[in-house]
């Protein structure tokens, strides 16, 4: 009887599942030739901006729909791989519907709800708020719930409840929402639901969390980390695209491109986290970003700091205004004599800081292989052996036994 009920159960969440789906993905689909209407119809000013770079209202509004376009397809294909491969798990369901609903609700939906509140103004009341509501409610319960499935710490279910219908619910479906609140207990309320969200995956994975579900939540952490750091990168070098004035047409393309590129990380890497067929070493893709990416980050600055010393020199000694192919010149040459190094002291550093345990291991063993080469007692190679493997490996004991040599030998005769 059970079993029946939970594949009754079962069967109305897939179905529901796919309700979702069909409404978020068909709006986002019925709001492309809005969007694409909105972008190929722009100002005077915008135009001649356009003009200038060589690229027609067309082109702009293409590129603009194109990267909207694969943007939520990314969403959608890892939210349907969960779904086809996950189904009969609950938090798996979960998070299919989150990425589902967020690929849209951050598309053209969003972005102009003018245009398309002019063309479908029932759709964008009815299905809109609905969507919009369902979307940050799967992402609340996401960060309570995963990657268990169960609300850890016991208290993120009564502030997921308080916050269901009393925040995201007002907000939605009322004039009463948390926006007409006075502005500090706004901010209070703002501050508690999304500082709750890393509170509660730290102590899952500090208290509560298996090997496995750990190894899940730093793949959920690397892929939001590295979106919300690309992100603020390109928000403080080139600007946020909806800041933007629409003038600027240049920046306001790498921008949407950048943010859209970093962002997309987070459905990527909580599709691995999810499918764990195969986790890989997140560890290792860990090491390596930080150690790379300071590394990009240094090598910019020298390079930077390179021309502008070199160009200044230059006209200090030669009177001229520029001397900038020269300057980029003794810049690159600086930077490739710089990388391998940089790398090796990178590495080091980062070993050291973060991967202590490994560092030390690691440290251990290539003094022991240092040893191996040069020792010939028995005893103390057995002694250096145990002690090794007591370092390294932390086990909670260490025990060696060497099989005695039964092989016969032979006796030359006299």
């Amino acid at each position: 009887m059970a079993e029946g009920v939970n594949r009754r159960w079962l069967l109305l969440a897939r179905a529901a599942w796919v309700a979702v789906a069909f409404v978020a993905l068909g709006t986002f689909v019925i709001s492309v030739p809005a969007r694409y209407a909105q972008l190929a119809n722009p100002t005077v000013e915008v135009r001649a901006a356009l003009a200038e770079i060589g690229l027609s209202a067309g082109g702009y509004a293409l590129y603009n729909v194109t990267l909207d376009t694969i943007f939520v397809s990314v969403f959608a294909v890892v939210a349907s791989v969960i779904f086809w491969r996950r189904s009969n798990d609950a938090m798996a369901l979960l998070v299919a519907t989150m990425l589902v609903v967020w690929g849209p609700l951050n598309g053209l939906f969003v972005l102009t709800p003018s245009a398309t509140e002019r063309m479908y103004p029932v759709l964008q009341a009815a299905l809109g708020l609905t969507l919009t509501y369902v979307g940050y409610m799967a992402w609340m319960l996401f960060f309570y719930l995963f990657p268990s499935g169960r609300f850890v710490p016991r208290w993120t279910r009564w502030l997921a409840l308080l916050y269901g219908v009393g925040f995201f619910g007002l907000w939605t479906f009322t004039p009463f929402g948390p926006p007409t609140w006075p502005p500090l207990l706004f901010n209070a309320a703002l501050l508690v639901v999304w500082c709750s969200f890393p509170v509660a995956q730290l102590y899952r994975y500090a208290r509560v969390s298996d090997r496995t579900q750990r190894q899940q939540t730093k793949w959920v952490v690397f892929g939001v980390a590295i979106a919300i750091a690309g992100s603020l990168t390109t928000i403080f070098t080139v600007g946020a695209a909806v800041d933007l004035p629409p003038e600027q047409v240049g920046p306001k393309m790498l921008s949407m491109l950048l943010m859209d590129a970093f962002m997309l990380f987070i459905p990527l890497s909580i599709g691995v986290a999810v499918l764990r067929a195969r986790l890989f070493d997140i560890d290792v893709v860990i090491n390596r970003t930080l150690v790379y990416g300071s590394l990009t980050a240094m090598l910019a600055l020298v390079y930077i700091g390179g021309v502008t010393t070199a160009q200044a020199i230059f006209r200090a000694l030669t009177g001229q205004a520029q001397q900038p192919q020269l300057a980029i010149v003794v810049s690159t040459l600086v930077i490739a004599a710089l990388f391998n190094p940089l790398r090796r002291s990178n590495q080091s550093f980062i070993d050291r800081r973060f991967y202590r345990r490994k560092y030390d291991a690691r440290k251990t063993l290539e003094a022991f292989s240092a040893r191996l080469r040069d020792e010939t007692d028995l005893q103390a190679l057995k002694d250096d052996l145990v002690g090794v493997a007591r370092e390294t490996m932390q086990p909670a004991s260490v025990s060696l036994w060497l099989r005695p040599d039964t092989t016969p030998h032979r006796e030359d005769a006299d």
